[in-house]
């Protein structure tokens, strides 16, 4: 795949900053460890004031899970989540799910899998081996960035033993906020975890949550600035990253003075109105790694009556960190969009797509049948 580049105008909320292009090297494969391999890919996003941020988009086997479909043996527990009923999966053998549907400790699992890889890639080899363990301090924001295991993975990588401090930030409404209609409150940086950490060492930080809109990534991107004078390098690990949320970190005030540097899975997604938080894939070939994986994904999800495509609207986090926690709220906010979008539930998607798995299973048995 030769080198990409996508111009974007986000004109509909602030056309004078949301101007630019996003340009993606060819991947590059390294090796894994018991993963197998994996690919890299580099990036940077410059917005026509010319500020910019790298970024990095990564494809293994766990992130692939994740962003895609994987096929799997039924689990009646998750299924029965879904609404299905146990006669329906009784002769299932394997089905195809796509990455929403993995959730609770399952999802917990495999995004530490993926991270931990990511964090295998030259990119990160390169970090390690300038840097000492007391100059890289860590920050997941909770509750997403909780579940990542980003001490854990930079542990498994390197042998470092890192400081690790939870921030809490969150939106919360304000309709005084346009188009978001959502302002960032932080209650962080509390003295008593800020103290453990000798802040005159501490030139890389990590920071771990996964960006929709981007506003409270910039603004915890603004405070540990703040906070940490040395700071040279921000590391930010976000599993889902949309192209317009890449924007406003890009904004970040004196950005020019430190390296900012986004980590995703495989390709960034689009967010969508009303709110800018649901984010779906884009239909770009270019933006994906493996755009053979987008294929089979847009297929899974299908089209609805309308003959619109789901996938063009199916929010790849939906329920971001509900997921995490709460597998059944999960499925509500799944449902709630897709009845508002396509009039259709997960339940539909799940029993077409098993119909066409019967009748491909079906057919081989024909196929079978007749050459024997």
């Amino acid at each position: 795949m030769s080198d990409f580049i996508l111009p974007f105008d986000f004109s509909e909320d602030d056309p004078g900053r949301s101007r630019g292009q996003l340009l993606l090297n060819e991947p590059l494969p390294y090796p894994i460890g018991n993963q197998g391999s994996g690919f890299y890919r580099p990036g940077r996003m410059i917005l026509e004031n010319q500020t910019s941020i790298d970024m990095v988009l990564y494809h293994n086997p766990a992130t692939a899970q994740f962003i895609y479909t994987h096929t799997t043996k039924p689990n009646p527990h998750l299924l029965a989540l879904t609404g299905l009923k146990p006669e329906e999966i009784q002769s299932i053998q394997t089905l195809t799910l796509p990455g929403q549907l993995i959730m609770g400790s399952q999802r917990s699992f495999l995004i530490s899998q993926a991270i931990q890889a990511m964090l295998g890639s030259p990119i990160f080899q390169n970090l390690f081996t300038s840097q000492q363990q007391t100059q890289i301090a860590v920050f997941p924001i909770a509750r997403e960035g909780l579940k990542y295991q980003v001490t854990e993975a930079i542990y498994a990588n390197s042998g470092y033993l890192c400081d690790e401090v939870i921030l809490d930030a969150h939106h919360v409404f304000d309709s005084n906020v346009p188009v978001f209609s959502r302002k960032v409150e932080m209650t962080l940086f509390k003295d008593k975890d800020l103290n453990k950490i000798q802040h005159e060492n501490i030139t890389v930080a990590f920071i771990a949550d996964s960006i929709a809109s981007g506003l409270v990534m910039r603004e915890v991107i603004n405070k540990i600035k703040e906070r940490f004078p040395r700071i040279q390098w921000v590391e930010v690990i976000a599993p889902f990253a949309t192209l317009r949320g890449l924007c406003r970190i890009t904004e970040c005030d004196g950005s020019e003075n430190i390296h900012i540097r986004v980590h995703s899975f495989e390709t960034l997604l689009n967010a969508l109105p009303p709110d800018y938080y649901y984010s779906a894939h884009f239909n770009i070939p270019e933006l994906h790694i493996r755009p053979d994986l987008e294929r089979a994904y847009r297929e899974w999800w299908g089209q609805d009556d309308a003959g619109n495509w789901i996938a063009d609207t199916a929010c790849a986090g939906y329920g971001w960190s509900e997921v995490f926690y709460s597998p059944r709220k999960q499925i509500e906010m799944i449902n709630e969009q897709l009845t508002a979008r396509h009039n259709l539930t997960i339940t539909d998607i799940l029993r077409r797509n098993l119909v066409a798995s019967e009748r491909a299973v079906a057919l081989v048995e024909q196929a079978q049948a007749d050459q024997g």
